[in-house]
């Protein structure tokens, strides 16, 4: 059992974290001026309701809708989350708060299961650094705000975990609800189905695993019932850019919108020589730091992170997308050894989830969902410390404008 001082490093991340965000959305974002057309921030549930938020509030009081038209509809959002706001306000919650208090003790709940399981399998250490990225990530903004992350990552973390002791019964209970909160919950059953067949686990291990689709497959016969097409939620992802084929062009577009800046590259040529002049400085030092790393120390540490403060100042959101994502593919390879087998396959499946989606627009956030690479970067840091620690500041700082962007309903991810 996990210690009680060990408990309470972990409410004490989520305690810190969060509130962190409660000043910058009701403390800071009110006080500032906001962009034409925009609403000025209050200090009120409305905050934390915006983007896919209102939809899920829509839903939970008003039900789903959906018409073959094209556009976009309700349907594209799973149930569960919307379901369990319903229930709260059954028994007198309003529904913002309902949505709120969900996701944010999720959030804690999933922070507890993933100390838990990380602590087993690589030590204090890892534990303890894993539970820190989670919680200070800048994408931890959507374990606060009405969106399914926090619960997502519960019932992943709980499903996997279930996995790996081979609790199956518990395993198809939290897969069930995984994938009835969202759909990229689904990445587990082939890395379930894989590890099966290589641990040569007995024929409930592959039953199990295929039952987790529960949550999909009872969403599917909703929608057929309520609206005669059963992948009714899988048609309407056109209408946000989502598809089911890699769009390399539109993550060649990603990459040199870092490397060489939006105005040059929309214009097809190099036009304003500064940005690539100034992308390429920046790689040549960060290559410097790291082959000088054993030389140079907290230098280096500090250096390589301050350098990805600046490459997200220089390439904005897209630097943020290439580096969760791709970022995550080479961090989850780096350490594989290190990591779960069902973590690192579940951790490759959701990436390939991603780049298959059609678009790279949320990726990031998307990425920050998967678990396996939260698990990779507590085992990274436990090795690279200061790093660890340069990083963790700069993703508060980046945690802080996000919370302020998303205060004035500007798209974040």
């Amino acid at each position: 059992m996990t210690k009680n001082t060990d408990l309470i490093f972990v409410l004490k991340i989520w305690l810190f974290s969060r509130l962190l965000i409660l000043l910058a959305l009701w403390g800071i974002a009110p006080l500032l001026e906001v962009p034409s057309g925009h609403i000025q921030p209050a200090i009120d549930l409305q905050a934390f309701a915006w983007w896919d938020g209102e939809w899920y509030l829509k839903i939970a009081t008003a039900g789903y809708e959906y018409i073959d038209d094209g556009q976009q509809h309700s349907v594209a959002f799973f149930p569960l989350f919307p379901l369990l706001i319903r229930i709260l306000m059954q028994i007198g919650f309003s529904p913002e708060l309902a949505g709120i208090l969900i996701n944010n003790f999720a959030f804690l709940g999933a922070l507890f299961l993933l100390y838990q399981w990380v602590e087993k399998s690589n030590g204090i250490g890892a534990a303890k650094w894993s539970t820190a990225v989670l919680a200070w990530c800048p994408y931890s903004l959507y374990g606060t705000v009405i969106y399914t992350e926090g619960l997502f990552l519960f019932l992943t973390v709980a499903t996997l975990q279930a996995f790996e002791s081979k609790e199956y019964l518990k395993m198809s209970l939290w897969g069930i609800l995984a994938t009835a909160t969202r759909g990229p919950g689904i990445a587990m059953i082939p890395a379930f189905l894989l590890l099966s067949w290589r641990e040569n686990r007995r024929k409930i291990a592959y039953l199990a695993s295929l039952t987790v689709a529960g949550g999909i497959v009872l969403y599917s016969l909703y929608c057929w019932w309520q609206f005669g097409d059963p992948l009714a939620f899988v048609e309407v992802q056109a209408a946000w850019g989502r598809s089911r084929t890699i769009d390399l062009l539109d993550w060649w577009r990603i990459f040199m919108y870092v490397a060489i800046g939006v105005p040059n590259y929309d214009a097809g040529g190099i036009k304003e020589i500064a940005h690539p002049l100034v992308f390429l400085a920046i790689c040549s030092i960060g290559f410097g730091l790291w082959k000088l790393r054993d030389r140079l120390g907290s230098i280096s540490a500090y250096g390589g992170a301050f350098l990805v403060l600046v490459l997200w100042l220089l390439g904005g959101d897209p630097f943020l997308t290439l580096f969760f994502v791709i970022g995550g593919i080479l961090l989850l390879w780096f350490t594989r050894k290190e990591l779960s087998p069902v973590a690192t396959l579940y951790g490759f499946f959701s990436l390939g989830l991603i780049l298959t989606s059609g678009r790279s627009d949320s990726s990031e956030r998307l990425a920050y969902g998967i678990i396996s690479l939260t698990m990779a970067a507590g085992i990274f840091f436990k090795k690279y410390p200061r790093l660890g620690y340069g990083l963790l500041g700069v993703g508060a700082v980046i945690l802080v404008t996000f919370t302020l962007r998303f205060a004035q309903q500007l798209w974040i991810a």
